[in-house]
């Protein structure tokens, strides 16, 4: 996974300029196609009005909506005030989730299509069983909500890597994409940075994180600080013209995260400006 590759950039970066001061400088350059946000699965020991006030500390105005945050069973009203107070506090939703499909059930299906619809998510990240993709193609062409796969490793059967997605959703309706994780991807040895570029056509959204042991998933340190191949990753990106989310999904030190991802968003901005650079 180029492990020599980061340090040949941290050297580069160095020597134009410490990655903290690209960071400060990189949040008003970051090129379009970067929307880097947050998935507020990193927050959800918080409540909703906690964790917006979190994400604006990161200064990102992009976030992904875990359940936590707005429940699914949530009533129209409800769902309408939290999406309220998301677009009140300047956040853009890029998309909710991740959703599980596993009942082969209509009106479930439909529910969430029309929960998502309601909270303003144009997309659902989504843990869908390969049997029911048919019946997601017909809701995504009836509400006009994307959907992307969210590949979830050792534990998932129907979609462990990014691969797996993609073939399934071969000759599907063009709405229907992927969303890779790369912490689950590298778990069962598959590249992320080549996962992206197999699959750049149907790539929909970005899960980012860092693992101290690529085959451990539960080994999470914030971003930069273990062993994904994360430069390589925004490079993969910027090369296939990516430009939708790259959405934080920090799951360690859950009762305190937001150190630990400041750090990963000062890391990756500073790979971006280091890239453009």
């Amino acid at each position: 996974m180029k492990k020599v590759a980061r340090r040949e950039f941290l050297g580069a970066a160095a020597g134009v300029g410490l990655l903290t001061e690209l960071a400060s400088t990189a949040q008003a350059s970051e090129p379009a196609e970067f929307k880097l946000g947050v998935a507020s699965y990193s927050l959800r020991k918080f409540p909703r009005t906690q964790a917006i006030a979190m994400v604006k500390q990161l200064s990102t105005p992009y976030v992904s909506i875990k359940e936590f945050h707005l429940p699914i069973r949530s009533t129209p009203e409800e769902i309408a005030r939290g999406r309220k107070e998301f677009e009140d506090a300047g956040l853009i939703i890029l998309s909710g989730g991740v959703i599980t499909f596993n009942k082969d059930d209509d009106a479930d299906i439909r529910q969430k299509f029309e929960y998502a619809k309601l909270a303003g998510m144009p997309m659902i990240t989504c843990m869908p069983t390969a049997k029911l993709l048919p019946k997601l193609e017909k809701m995504v062409q009836q509400y006009d909500i994307k959907i992307a796969i969210h590949n979830h490793g050792k534990s998932d059967k129907n979609f462990p890597a990014p691969q797996d997605a993609f073939k399934a959703i071969q000759g599907m309706d063009p709405r229907c994409g992927l969303c890779i994780d790369v912490g689950h991807t590298a778990e069962i040895g598959v590249d992320p940075v080549g996962a992206i570029r197999e699959c750049r056509s149907r790539l929909f959204d970005i899960h980012i994180k860092d693992m101290s042991d690529l085959s451990k998933e539960a080994t999470q340190v914030p971003v930069g600080d273990g062993r994904m191949p994360v430069v390589d990753i925004f490079r993969e990106l910027r090369k296939t013209n990516y430009r939708a989310g790259v959405m934080l999904e920090y799951e360690a030190d859950e009762n305190d995260p937001l150190p630990g991802m400041m750090k990963s968003f000062a890391f990756m901005r500073g790979v971006i400006a280091g890239i453009q650079a």
